[in-house]
């Protein structure tokens, strides 16, 4: 019967795929955004005295070429097409190896605990290098350059905290979910409850932005429709979880990490290949770029007019292109940095693995892999800039999230057409990959959360057997992973780039504050515990809505009324506007009319706090909220029971049996 299913799945899935594969590439309705964090345009210029100026002569004498038209970037679907579907059959296959594995609870939630530390760091890095990593830090990298670098090693330093912090007695603290960790010296199913709907609530922010990415990813590239891509994104995402469990998704995660390591090392050595494998030559291609120059000049530092002695190439490898404000630096780095130790699906990760040794080996072993990999992202990133062209790349995505798919095509094409397209569909196929993995992941940890935390242990009160317990998972996957189905649907406008941001506020506002205060603080109980989950997350989420990341309509309309004023002027002088400016022109004024008396999400003119990521204010206030209720509501059994977990979280002796209730 599981073969069966699984069997109708795969056709389900390759149906979706393949019965649009040929369709003409319809445009997005908003540019670009494949990955979960998109970069904006920068809007206030960076300080020039804080530039050195050591290659102005070259900066002068370089011609820049002339920006490129818009485009489309269209992979060969004779070649994309086979990888695409190779890749699914290999996953499936998986999944039915894995579904005769999966016969417990235990199996289905952390594949018995049967994952060795070394795959399971190979897994974490699987179900952490989302598309974000993957196309958009090596996007942001070909625009704003060291800024780029600097964003992506917030997420490679979050594994310290979790390796110092949370690995280890999480691991012998829990069994399958959060709510697990939370509740043995606390009220069971009050805890369980509250933590469940934090759990829900991140787990639902991080796939809807996923899930919108993979329909966006299919749509530029293959010229699939976007509500058919998101359908069979859906369908693999659920045939992999309902059927494999945690079997299942660790290999499509471990898969997928080889594939996304393979392609990113492949690339970079043909980007080392054209600078002669020589760094100083690399570095030196970057500063004398006239098309960097260009870009930097005028479309990053706004520069109508090159400033005298002013080295704009230099300012591509120095910080403040995209990050100008310091105070959204740290905050955002604390929400990166402690929002990854409070991430469900990552939790959830350190109970597939037999000893606290394993846990250990694992964090390290991720945190080798995906340093390795936000390396090469660099390269892509730089080489992207050298060999595309900023002006090419923004002529294909605004946001530059086809920065690596476009290196893949231009370098790979320098040696063969064929190449070229191979390498594109290889990238593009990894890209998908690497969207099932990470989505797999967050079903699963979304569904453990309803189904383990609320259904057993609230509902049925811990009486459920075993073939009771892997049913209730199994529907629960089914409706998290058609929920997740049905809003990717419906946020297809939508700029989801935000979400990111609230995942990891609430992760780090709600969830580890509570986490490390239920290890660590022996006074820490049932109030803590509530208070610090719910102010945290209501926090995080009311900020992240006042925040420039929402959408303001009259900002808008002041940007537009802008370009307008200054084409109009041109107009009056008596110059003939081009095509391209009386289409900037037209569409001006249309946003204009559009948005002059909008208002945003929640009624607002303007942002009511210029932090991008609201973490510097919402950790305070989850850790101070989680002390204050702690303190006004004193449990003499929480402080009773500290001794007995302290014990186990750093020896793991009994935990398991003591909570399979």
């Amino acid at each position: 019967m599981k073969k069966l299913l699984a069997g109708i799945t795969l056709a389900l899935s390759l149906g979706s795929f393949a019965a649009f594969a040929e369709e003409p590439a319809k445009a997005p309705a908003t540019p670009g955004a494949p990955a979960a964090v998109t970069a904006p345009a920068a809007t206030t210029p960076a300080p020039a005295a804080t530039a050195p100026a050591a290659a102005t002569t070259a900066a002068k004498a370089a011609t820049p070429a002339p920006a490129p038209e818009g485009k489309k970037l269209k992979a060969n679907p004779m070649v994309t097409i086979p990888i695409f579907l190779i890749i699914i059959a290999v996953t499936m296959a998986v999944v039915v190896w894995s579904a005769k594995r999966t016969k417990s609870a235990a199996d289905f939630y952390t594949a018995g605990g049967g994952i060795t530390g070394t795959q399971n760091g190979w897994a974490i890095a699987g179900d952490y290098m989302s598309a974000a990593s993957f196309l958009g830090i090596s996007g942001m990298i070909s625009l704003y350059g060291y800024d780029g670098f600097m964003y992506s090693v917030g997420w490679l330093v979050a594994y310290i905290t979790v390796l110092l912090i949370v690995a280890e007695p999480c691991r012998n603290a829990g069994k399958y979910t959060l709510g697990d960790i939370l509740s043995f010296r606390t009220e069971p199913k009050l805890v369980r409850a509250v933590c469940a709907l934090s759990v829900v609530a991140v787990s639902t922010f991080y796939l809807t932005a996923q899930m919108v990415g993979a329909g966006k990813l299919m749509q530029l590239l293959l010229g699939i429709p976007y509500k058919f891509a998101i359908i069979g994104v859906g369908i693999l995402m659920v045939g992999y979880v309902v059927f494999g469990g945690m079997t299942a998704t660790t290999w499509v995660q471990i898969i997928k990490a080889g594939l996304l390591m393979t392609g990113a090392a492949v690339l970079s050595v043909l980007v080392g290949i054209k600078s002669g494998m020589n760094p100083f030559q690399f570095f030196n291609d970057i500063v004398t770029s006239p098309n960097i120059q260009e870009h930097v000049q005028k479309v990053v530092l706004k520069d109508p007019v090159a400033v005298a002695g002013f080295d704009y190439g230099q300012r591509f490898l120095e910080p403040g292109l995209f990050l100008k404000n310091p105070l959204d630096q740290i905050s955002l780095g604390m929400a990166l940095v402690l929002g990854t130790a409070g991430m469900p699906h990552i939790l959830m990760r350190f109970f597939t693995v037999p000893t606290a040794q394993a846990a250990r080996k694992s964090v390290i072993v991720a945190m080798f892999i995906i340093g390795s990999f936000y390396i090469l992202t660099t390269l892509l990133g730089f080489g992207a800039a050298i060999h595309v062209t900023p002006q090419g790349i923004t002529a294909v995505d605004k946001g530059g999230n086809m920065a690596a798919m476009m290196l893949a095509q231009k370098l790979g094409g320098d040696i063969s057409p064929f190449l070229g397209d191979l390498l594109l569909a290889f990238l593009c196929a990894v890209a998908f990959a690497t969207i099932l993995a990470v989505v797999s992941g967050l079903v699963l940890a979304a569904s453990a959360a309803i189904a383990h935390d609320i259904y057993v242990n609230v509902i049925k009160d811990g009486h459920a057997d075993q073939h009771e317990q892997v049913m209730a998972a199994r529907i629960t996957s089914l409706c998290v992973g058609a929920m997740g189905i049905v809003i990717g649907i419906a946020a297809e406008k939508q700029n989801v780039a935000h979400l990111v941001a609230l995942a990891f506020a609430v992760a780090s506002s709600g969830n580890l504050p509570v986490v490390v205060m239920s290890l660590f603080w022996r006074k820490f109980n049932t109030a803590g515990v509530v208070s610090g989950l719910v102010v945290g997350t209501i926090a995080s989420i009311a900020l992240v809505m006042v925040s420039p990341n929402m959408t303001y309509p009259k900002k808008i309309a002041a940007d537009a009324k802008k370009v307008v004023v200054k084409l109009e002027e041109k107009q009056a002088t008596g110059a003939l506007l081009s095509e391209k400016e009386m289409k900037d022109l037209d569409k001006a004024k249309a946003d204009y009319e559009k948005n002059k008396d909008g208002k945003s999400m929640l009624g607002l003119d303007k942002p009511l706090i210029d932090l991008k990521n609201p973490g510097i204010i919402s950790i305070p206030l989850g850790f101070i909220a989680a002390i204050i209720g702690c303190l006004a509501f004193p449990s003499r059994r929480s402080e009773e029971m500290f001794d007995e977990i302290y014990v186990r979280q750093n020896t793991g002796i009994g935990m398991a049996k003591a909570i399979d209730h």
